[in-house]
């Protein structure tokens, strides 16, 4: 790859009808098809002046493609002035009740306004540095769209400790909850989903139960189950706890059990059709959401330096209480 901010490629006559992101990939070996990708739906490719946004376009023999290269990101996060709701701040750690939409570390398409960044501007240098330069304090992760209770290591001590916690879920207190409304309600108040996690074999970015997989065990109890305008039941709210941490282990599990999450577009297959089935004030609080309806509520550690157990709750936020407002008044009316 030179030096240059551009890369053109001409298209030969035997590459036509082959997809943008796969031609450029193939004669641009320095970029990876994810770039390539990124790039494209960043707007940094043009064929004939013209931006193109969609990776699956099918090329012309004779196209000239330019590829615009943004400068490469700063190797260190920069501080950002983002509020955080700071719930617990000593000079070992910090937990935080993390919003919806915020993406926790830097990352392909989101190089800033991250909490990392808003964590940097709020602690300065007094972070753990484990997690590597992007990933400073670290110990766990949230979804963007989950929203939330996080704690994060402002010592290398700490971060250590942190995370032995939860490698080893059941040599310790540590605890993990979470609420979830889900679709459907469960034929028992209790249950456990113990099914291997591992990488979703057609999309990279989702999981997917498969034999082989990582280990994953969720516990699940339903603490309140909704009924339609037409009386039957249409949605529940559950109380997960996690006795591994799987990435998106609570979005899978419940799914794959045919309860998925409200508002998962990655794993609530059918969402829009159940969607029907709701009154026009949850319909219209479940549109607004834009997210999963998870929430981790609930979070027990152990103080890395004075073995104190801390158990730490959230309450529902605002685009959650409205959902369950909306779903508890069909209830009513049902």
């Amino acid at each position: 790859m030179p030096d240059s901010a551009t890369e053109t490629v001409k298209i030969a006559a035997a590459e036509a009808g082959e997809r943008l992101d796969r031609v450029l990939a193939a004669r641009v070996p320095a970029l990876s098809r994810s770039r390539v990708k990124a790039l494209i739906l960043d707007g940094q490719v043009a064929i004939a002046g013209h931006t193109i946004r969609d990776p699956a376009v099918r090329v012309n023999s004779g196209d000239s493609i330019v590829v615009t290269l943004p400068p490469p990101d700063p190797a260190k996060p920069a501080g950002e002035a983002i509020p955080l709701n700071v719930v617990y701040e000593d000079d070992a750690l910090i937990v935080i009740d993390k919003p919806p939409g915020l993406v926790v570390h830097p990352a392909a398409g989101h190089a800033k306004s991250t909490l990392v960044n808003a964590l940097i501007a709020h602690c300065g240098d007094g972070l753990s540095g484990i997690g590597g330069v992007k990933r400073p304090g670290i110990v766990h992760r949230l979804d963007k769209d989950t929203s939330g209770l996080m704690v994060v290591a402002k010592t290398d001590n700490a971060h250590r400790a942190l995370s032995k916690q939860f490698e080893h879920k059941a040599e310790n207190d540590l605890e993990r909850g979470y609420l979830a409304f889900v679709w459907g309600a469960p034929d028992r108040p209790r249950g456990v989903i113990d099914a291997p996690l591992d990488r979703h074999p057609h999309t990279r970015d989702k999981r997917a139960v498969r034999a082989g997989g990582r280990r994953a065990v969720t516990h699940w109890q339903v603490l309140e189950r909704y009924a339609g305008p037409d009386r039957k039941p249409v949605a529940s709210l559950l109380a997960c706890t996690l006795e591994t941490g799987r990435t998106h282990q609570i979005r899978v599990h419940l799914a794959h059990i045919g309860h998925p999450i409200l508002g998962d577009t990655s794993y609530g297959t059918g969402f829009k059709t159940k969607a029907s089935r709701l009154g026009p004030d949850t319909r219209t609080a479940l549109e607004t959401l834009g997210r999963q309806a998870l929430h981790a509520y609930l979070l027990v550690i152990k103080h890395p330096k004075t073995a104190e157990n801390l158990a730490f709750r959230s309450e529902l936020p605002g685009d959650l209480r409205r959902l369950r407002d909306a779903l508890a008044a069909d209830n009513r009316q049902s």
